[in-house]
């Protein structure tokens, strides 16, 4: 009996022993890049054989993966998160369209590049720090893991799985094991992949891609946490040695040291799918890589079993991860905090964005963030969310940091027809109280040239406005015959003068529209000939209009591009109103030699509705439709009213062509476009359009003008076009048809943009 009674306790001894001394698993997640979601299907088969994942370790992305896992999502939940439109956006750094603010959108002009600088500093060329914008990453990071770090208490063993994330001080050329502090931010530094991502500070410690150093760290996860197994998921690998002649392969061996890629511990387990290879951020095969790590963790789960006597059920794991979840508090923002400012700089940014309202969703936080960003006065935000225990909610601190005062911006277009012209913009920001920014610009040109002095004043309130006003000189010389790159063939045949000045008041209307009403004091004046029979030594008949204007204008804009748009869409309502006087000065050609003038008044009203669907395989569809209503009188003769009636241009090339079938008071328009993206960056467009005039201007036989029947004729133009979406601009080579057009078919290249400033008479 006493024998018995031993054995029994001896009994209990072993299982309160194996129970205190209950065997420890830890995982490691290499890093590599877009191959790294491998990593999402190794923990659903782990998972999903009850095997435990008691420590977490990862760099890069590793270090997004095993974050993401502590802080308590499933890898369904992680899949749903990398296969979204989010994540693209995060990853390419897009701001979502419902997060687009239009009405701090600067006019678009034909910059390719652009120079910052203070007044006080010197102006050296810099080159930039990052591919991808971070902006869009750094919120979804505090959205994703915020509550989590809080309910840690910013202690990473505190989470649903104790986690550690590797990055690299560059400065030391040492790795930095992150392990308590700010859990967004760790894993955003142990992710920074050079000249990608905008490296960020920890501590004062700007860091980077915890990889350059420290790839695996499974030596980490031995002195960190010390498991009974190691199970390592392995995507990557080193690089091979550096070429001669291939200066990336340089730069990979020069950033990046060799990694020990085995599992240290004596009961460590490797898993390495097999991936191909694929661009550090070409997502575009996530599905497939992730089945690729689930298959392989299946093959490896009899032996991973061999070592690891511990199971979890799934549904224990489930309930366990949903008691974690359901502790988070969630993300209520009290107060919002500004650093990195001036004090009336801050009264700005609070009038702007949060009135001082308290308990703001994340959502709505979220929407003013991206308005702040939007404003040309900010160059970054590193945003950073602190959980106030007595209130259960969070304050949230926004680092900003201003953009430099002056801007000087290059660019223009090169053409192969005689179109070619530099652009050159310089402008000063400031804002304290109210933002302003002041600008001068010129475009010099053969067929264009203009200059522009313009002023803009943005109040900050619950509905913010804007003030601007503007002088601007404009001149376009068409040319008789089509001629190419820079040949001489005068005397041209018609020449346009415009000046202006104006001063807009503009309000928004909601995130990607905005409303704006516009005064016009301006002065045109034309040279033309009214045949083709002149001379050098012939004198150009002369019309001149100088006239009042106010117009009303609402836009809603969300095309992605300034030129060759393929996404959003573009929706413009203008109404305006003209008071004028007509003048007629007739030249040595002219049949009439009187002299001529009269009062003009009239009204006109303009509808632009341009969209683009989603893409469907390689083919995205669009169309656009345009209006045009005036009950504008004839001029004169013949040219001065087609030259005073409105133009349809729906493509750049017709921008510069003097198209008189296309001109009309009164027509309507509809096109249909299909974009074909041949590469990520090369697309093919192919464009054919209608324009209808409701009564057609023909000339008489002594050149003045007078209306054809109603709808009697409608012409067709259209485009093929191959564009290359180069850094500083579209490349583009275009096949064009205009109809009833002595010339009707064009074929241009240009690289740039052509734009203009705005016109008063548009």
């Amino acid at each position: 009996m006493k024998t018995l009674k031993y054995i029994f306790i001896l009994f209990i001894i072993c299982c309160l022993t194996t129970t205190i001394n209950a065997q420890k698993v830890g995982l490691v997640l290499s890093g590599g890049g877009a191959k790294g979601v491998a990593h999402i299907g190794v923990l659903k088969a782990l998972e999903e054989n009850g095997i435990p994942i008691d420590y977490i370790a990862g760099t890069s992305m590793g270090a997004i993966i095993g974050g993401l896992y502590a802080a308590g999502y499933s890898p369904d939940d992680m899949e749903k998160i990398f296969l979204s439109d989010e994540f693209s956006n995060w990853i390419s750094g897009t701001i979502d369209k419902k997060y687009i603010y239009y009405f701090k959108k600067e006019t678009p002009n034909a910059s390719w590049i652009d120079l910052r600088f203070n007044y006080n500093t010197k102006i050296k060329p810099k080159l930039p720090t990052n591919i991808i914008a971070p902006y869009q990453m750094d919120f979804a990071f505090l959205e994703i893991f915020g509550s989590a770090n809080a309910l840690a208490n910013n202690n990473f063993d505190n989470l649903f799985v104790p986690f550690r994330c590797v990055a690299s001080d560059i400065y030391t050329s040492k790795q930095v094991i992150l392990k308590k502090g700010d859990l967004s931010k760790a894993i955003r530094a142990s992710m920074t992949f050079p000249f990608y991502f905008k490296p960020i500070k920890i501590d004062s410690t700007l860091l980077f891609d915890g990889g350059m150093y420290n790839n695996f760290p499974t030596n980490v996860m031995y002195e960190e946490f010390f498991p009974d197994i190691i199970i390592g998921s392995k995507v990557a690998g080193n690089y091979p040695k550096p070429d001669e002649d291939d200066i990336i392969s340089q730069l990979q061996n020069m950033l990046m040291e060799k990694t020990d890629y085995s599992v240290i511990c004596d009961n460590g387990m490797l898993i390495a799918p097999n991936i191909e290879n694929v661009n550090v951020v070409d997502f575009s095969k996530t599905r497939s890589i992730i089945d690729s790590g689930y298959a392989e963790t299946i093959r490896k789960i009899n032996n991973i079993r061999q070592s690891v006597y511990e199971n979890i059920s799934p549904d224990r794991l489930n309930a366990k991860r949903k008691a974690f979840n359901n502790r988070k508090p969630a993300l209520v923002i009290d107060s919002v905090l500004i650093d990195g400012l001036t004090s009336n700089q801050k009264v700005y940014v609070n009038r702007l964005l949060f009135q001082k309202s308290k308990d703001l969703p994340i959502e709505k936080i979220k929407t003013e963030y991206f308005k702040l960003l939007a404003d040309n006065k900010i160059e970054n935000i590193t945003p950073k969310l602190l959980f106030i225990d007595s209130t259960k909610k969070f304050n949230l601190h926004l680092d900003i940091k201003k953009d430099k005062n002056f801007v000087a911006e290059f660019g223009g277009n090169i053409s192969s027809s005689p179109i070619n012209e530099a652009f050159v913009q310089f402008q000063y920001k400031q804002f304290g109280k109210t933002a302003k920014s002041f600008i001068l610009n010129t475009y010099m040109g053969k067929f264009y040239s203009s200059a522009m002095a313009k002023a803009r004043f943005d109040y900050a309130s619950s509905v913010p406005i804007y003030i601007e006003t503007a002088f601007v000189i404009h001149q376009w010389d068409f040319f008789k015959t089509k001629t190419y790159f820079f040949e001489d063939k005068t005397p041209s045949y018609l020449i346009q003068n415009e000046k202006y000045v104006t001063i807009a008041l503009g309000l928004p209307a909601g995130n990607k529209a905005k409303y704006e009403t516009r005064f016009f004091q301006s002065y045109s004046n034309s040279d033309y000939y009214q045949n083709n029979t002149f001379g050098r030594n012939d004198t150009a008949d002369q019309t001149n209009f100088n006239f009042n204007s106010i117009e009303l204008m609402y836009q809603y804009n969300t095309l992605n591009k300034k030129q060759y748009a393929n996404s959003g869409s573009l929706l413009q309502l203008k109404a305006k109103y003209l008071d004028g006087i007509e003048e007629y000065i007739p030249g040595s050609t002219a049949i009439n030699k009187n002299p001529f003038e009269i009062r003009q008044r009239w009204v006109q009203a303009k509808l632009t509705y341009d969209k683009y669907f989603n893409k469907i395989g390689f083919n995205t569809f669009g169309f656009l439709f345009e209006s045009f209503y005036s009950n504008q009188k004839l001029f004169n003769n013949y040219t001065a009213s087609v030259l005073s009636s409105s133009s349809f241009t729906p493509f750049p090339e017709s921008h510069t062509l003097f198209l008189t079938p296309f001109r009309s008071n009164i027509y309507a328009a509809l096109g249909l476009k299909d974009i074909i993206g041949l590469t990520k960056n090369i697309d093919l467009r192919i464009e054919a359009y209608l324009f209808q005039p409701y009564e057609e201007m023909i000339q008489n036989s002594n050149l003045t003008a007078s209306f054809n029947e109603k709808f009697q004729k409608r012409y067709m133009m259209g485009s093929s076009t191959i564009v290359f979406h180069s850094p500083i601009g579209p490349a583009s080579l275009s096949f064009n048809y205009y109809q009833n057009m002595e010339q009707p078919f064009s074929l241009i290249f240009n690289l740039g943009y052509i734009l203009f400033n705005p016109k008063a008479r548009d």
